[in-house]
């Protein structure tokens, strides 16, 4: 071991890429693979949005930010939760990130010590577990079950609480299985948040992209709530503007100042070019992302009819993009069941074990390709089924 690796801090732990990478791997040495794995949306971002940043570089708006971001952006994004979420956050009390990944970061380098216990759902987006560990804190999984639809449940919660619990996070709709937690286990869970004390980070990345039948809730609107919570949004899953980095943080004023110089140390600011061509998302016209939103209902409503047909099972997806879907009918561990299926079929699947889920049962399904690629995708698996299946 070199004298630099032994240095290194209990926070460079290695995580084990081994299976991601063989498939990623994999998938580049085959022809024709339609990935349906990634979380990445297949749409262009809208032309309007993409001529604001040009613009923005013609015109040398390409310098540092406040750190904050730009006061139009902030403006814009203030009033937007206001229209779109009930959510009162003045200008001053929302912060641009360089996506709501770094927001995650920053809220976890905000609130955890070391010991402090963070409730996560499960299965989950891992980055979190990353983001709490790296700041010394513990992981307690809260897990969200089929039956339920994933949702996350309020006595689930509850179980979970221990007097060094410090924070919950609420992740609605949710990344794998697209649960959306109904508004009135939304409200049991403010209940026990104020009587219990904790803090909640309400992740509502995927909160427009919401389907009939379904009903997002903002915590942060509910009484009691405003002071014990940061609302994370950002742009990369509604408007098709993943590369571009653009996330923001919304929390109270007092707490907002003192987020700003941890802020600055971790990126200066989010990109300028994306920062105006965020802004031009939330003041131009929504119509691209209504065709976005129409074409992901469209995708779910024959992809749950193909999963039916197949006999899988999946928890209800209220919103997002992903089906989370059980293969046990298979015969197969989820695992085994993505890589045959990459090599026979050449359909790109990622396990439920890559998002916090030990029961190997589950694959996550996007709804991120053409309909007519799913539906050949759908074609390709019937045509192995019989290698797929265990017999």
């Amino acid at each position: 071991m070199t004298r630099l690796l032994a240095s290194l801090s209990s926070r460079a732990h290695e995580e084990d890429a081994s299976f991601r990478t063989r498939m990623l791997e994999l998938a580049a040495s085959l022809p024709d693979v339609i990935a349906m794995g990634r979380g990445d949306p297949d749409f262009h971002t809208p032309a309007h949005i993409v001529e604001a940043a040009k613009r923005a570089i013609d015109a040398d708006e390409h310098h540092y930010t406040h750190p904050a971001g730009l006061p139009r952006l902030r403006e814009a994004i203030s009033a937007n939760l206001k229209s779109e979420y009930n959510l009162d956050y003045a200008a001053d009390e929302v912060i641009v990130t360089a996506g709501t990944q770094e927001a995650v970061m920053l809220c976890m380098l905000a609130l955890v010590n070391a010991g402090d216990e963070v409730l996560l759902p499960a299965p989950r987006f891992t980055s979190y577990d990353t983001a709490v560990k790296m700041c010394g804190g513990v992981v307690v999984e809260v897990p969200t079950r089929e039956e339920d639809d994933y949702a996350l449940v309020p006595a689930a919660v509850l179980a979970r609480i221990t007097p060094r619990t410090k924070a919950l996070v609420l992740i609605t709709p949710n990344n794998p299985t697209g649960a959306v937690t109904p508004p009135a286990m939304v409200r049991e869970i403010a209940r026990i948040a104020i009587e219990r004390d904790i803090i909640v980070i309400s992740d509502e990345i995927y909160a427009k992209i919401i389907f009939e039948g379904s009903e997002h809730l903002s915590i942060a609107t509910l009484p009691g709530m405003r002071e014990r919570t940061i609302t994370l949004n950002g742009f990369s899953k509604s408007y098709a503007m993943t590369g571009w980095r653009v996330g923001y943080v919304a929390a109270p004023r007092e707490v907002v100042r003192r987020l700003v110089e941890p802020r600055h140390t971790l990126s200066i600011n989010a990109a300028t070019p994306s920062q105006f061509a965020a802004l031009a998302a939330l003041t131009g016209p929504q119509e691209p992302v209504d065709a976005m939103v129409k074409a992901y209902a469209e995708r779910r409503a024959y992809m749950m009819g193909a999963l039916d047909q197949l006999g899988f099972t999946y928890g209800h997806p209220g919103g997002a993009f992903y089906l989370y879907t059980n293969i046990t009918p298979s015969g197969r561990a989820a695992p085994d069941f993505c890589e045959i299926l990459l090599r026979e079929a050449r359909v790109l699947v990622f396990p439920g074990t890559m998002f916090a889920d030990p029961a190997a049962k589950h694959i996550r399904i996007s709804l991120l390709q053409p309909l007519a690629r799913m539906e050949e995708a759908m074609q390709r698996i019937e045509a192995v089924k019989c290698r797929l299946f265990v017999a």
